[in-house]
């Protein structure tokens, strides 16, 4: 005959043993929405997702330029910085300082104003709005 033998007991002596080792603890809900509570160092990362999931074009945005477009935006650009050297070089002498007096272009009217004790002030006015901008130098910076 076959004695049985209760497993039970050595099962419960071993749980007994390691029940010091488990342990469970509360499940704690911590947000990521800087919104709501979570760590505002998240604010960026949820911002660039945000925007990076959005699909909505602003109408009121420009369109990209064409190549030609850019080209003649370009060109533009080059032809009235030489036209601003020339005219600059109608103003400065060769020691580099500038003299007064006053050029007229098809769209501006330049003057420079010697105001005394160094300073030189120019005027730059737009002969169809009317509308003028001015800035202060010493003549000596020059």
């Amino acid at each position: 005959m076959h004695k049985k033998t209760s497993n039970a007991i050595p099962y419960g002596l071993i749980l007994l043993l390691y029940s010091h080792t488990l342990s469970a603890s509360e499940l704690v809900y911590t947000p990521k929405n800087p919104n709501f509570g979570g760590s505002p160092l998240n604010g960026s990362v949820l911002l660039n997702q945000a925007q990076a999931q959005n699909k909505y074009k602003d109408p009121e945005l420009e369109e990209e330029e064409t190549p030609l477009e850019e080209f003649n935006e370009r060109l533009q650009r080059s032809v009235l910085n030489r036209l601003t050297n020339t005219i600059a070089g109608t103003f400065i002498d060769n020691e580099g300082n500038l003299i007064p007096g006053q050029t007229q272009t098809s769209d501006f009217v330049i003057d420079i104003i010697d105001e005394g004790n160094g300073l030189i002030t120019v005027v730059t006015s737009d002969r169809i709005t009317g509308e003028s901008t001015q800035f202060t130098v010493q003549s000596s910076s020059f």
